[in-house]
């Protein structure tokens, strides 16, 4: 994985554009919480969203492989959802946006 970190970290930096305090606050929302697979109370999105704030307030010297490994993770997710946009409903309250946001990624954001 150490040949790979540097593209990680770049993509993960790109992938996320929520700040930590701002994903924080965003995982405290009723909006956050309607989405995503819950079966065991907590979404993946949301345990997600948790470990990225985590990740974000490190310094990069300080991440791990399981950091990077996540990071991966976060990657894949955000450009495999991006590719998914809704038709039909307004993206400003879809849960498209809402789980992307769950990970960190507010797609309505401009770059």
């Amino acid at each position: 994985m150490s040949d790979d970190r540097e593209a990680i970290y770049q993509d993960f930096r790109e992938s996320v554009n929520m700040a930590p305090k701002e994903l924080e606050e965003w995982l405290e929302s009723d909006e956050s919480k309607s989405v995503g697979d819950s079966s065991e109370g907590e979404s993946t999105g949301h345990q997600s969203g948790r470990r990225i704030v985590e990740i974000k307030r490190k310094r990069k010297a300080e991440l791990d492989d399981e950091d990077y490994s996540h990071m991966k993770k976060v990657n894949q997710y955000v450009a495999r959802h991006l590719k998914q946009p809704p038709q039909k409903e307004d993206k400003k309250t879809s849960r498209w946006r809402y789980s992307l946001m769950n990970w960190g990624h507010d797609p309505l954001k401009s770059s």
